[in-house]
């Protein structure tokens, strides 16, 4: 199978930072579903685990964690999918990624692939609905009020993949008044496009933008990105008794100031199931399936927002680098392996 794989630790400069490469096709065990990979999207997360800040305990080095795909054969063990299924899924840390022909993944991290999305639409969404879901619902517990503040949610960098997914999961599925933050007018209106009913710059203190909203203290922050440098407007801008779910990478982050307010933290990192193999594994084949389901009743939509072309070393390069800009909105997607 044709594969591409990267040099741990490496600049995406370098000129074998992605490289492409041939390997045996690999074959599905246990609750396995060796699957084609027909389309993959791009994560921050791909970036971080080549330049070395995650760990991939696996050999081939293959990057990759989203991806939408077909059943080729299942393990011995399968049974929620036959070949011939078309999927969706983000895989896991331990195991080689989808940026190759053939991928196995344990069928407890897939879903159906919504029937009204083509591949490349479908493979933008995993990694970054999974996150959103299990934060809002898992963490963050959104379907609980916070005594006395505002029923609403901020969400820090709303233009990003995982923000995309999580405005529209917040405004469909609770009550919130959902307010995003943009620092562009393209982004700021791709907010208000997937249904954020305020967008506030997040290039400005928060607390005030929030304040001059009117709408009250907000019970809850979701924040994507720029955690440690915002943490003293969330701070402020939480109503006491808060949440707050964090997803990014800070390198500190003092967590004191919270205790006065008694607001509570919640770290979010959706291979923590898999990588430790939870009891409870299989509720993110539940999730994709629920979104498989209301991207088809039309109350969900693809965050793809770029397509590069096929899956190869050039054209991941490119992708890996727009994200390290952080001038990525959506999702970037790769479809196919070319000729």
């Amino acid at each position: 199978m044709r594969a591409v794989t990267y040099t741990e630790g490496s600049s995406i400069d370098a000129p074998d930072a992605l490289v492409d490469t041939t390997f045996l096709d690999p074959a599905p065990t246990g609750r396995d579903l060796l699957v084609r990979v027909q389309a993959v999207s791009v994560n921050p997360i791909d970036t971080k685990v080549r330049q070395g800040a995650y760990k991939q305990a696996c050999e081939p080095k293959i990057l990759g964690w989203d991806a939408a795909g077909t059943v080729i054969s299942v393990g011995p063990e399968a049974r929620l999918f036959k070949p011939g299924d078309a999927v969706f899924y983000a895989g896991t840390l331990n195991r080689p990624g989808s940026n190759a022909e053939l991928q196995c993944v344990d069928e407890r991290l897939v879903g159906p692939k919504p029937e009204s999305l083509d591949f490349a639409a479908a493979a933008a969404l995993p990694l970054t609905a999974v996150t959103a879901w299990e934060m809002l619902f898992d963490r963050l517990d959104v379907a609980k009020p916070v005594p006395g503040a505002a029923p609403a949610i901020l969400i820090v960098g709303g233009a990003g993949g995982v923000g995309s997914i999580a405005i529209q999961l917040a405004r469909q599925l609770t009550d919130l008044t959902v307010i995003a933050t943009a620092s562009r007018s393209e982004t700021a209106q791709w907010c208000r496009d997937l249904g954020a009913h305020h967008v506030v710059n997040h290039g400005r203190p928060l607390a005030t933008e929030v304040a001059a909203l009117g709408l009250g203290e907000p019970g809850f922050v979701f924040a994507t990105t720029g955690t440690s440098a915002h943490l003293p407007e969330i701070i402020e801008l939480l109503a006491p008794q808060g949440r707050l779910g964090p997803i990014d990478d800070p390198a500190t982050l003092d967590v004191m100031p919270l205790k006065l307010k008694s607001l509570s933290l919640h770290w979010e990192l959706m291979f923590t199931r898999s990588l430790f193999r939870t009891a409870d594994m299989e509720r993110q084949h539940t999730i994709l399936t629920e979104v498989s389901r209301l991207i088809d009743e039309g109350k969900l939509r693809t965050t793809l927002s770029e397509t590069f072309g096929p899956i190869n070393a050039g054209n991941l390069t490119r992708a890996h680098a727009l994200i390290e800009r952080g001038r990525a909105k959506g999702k970037v997607v790769l479809e196919g392996f070319g000729e």
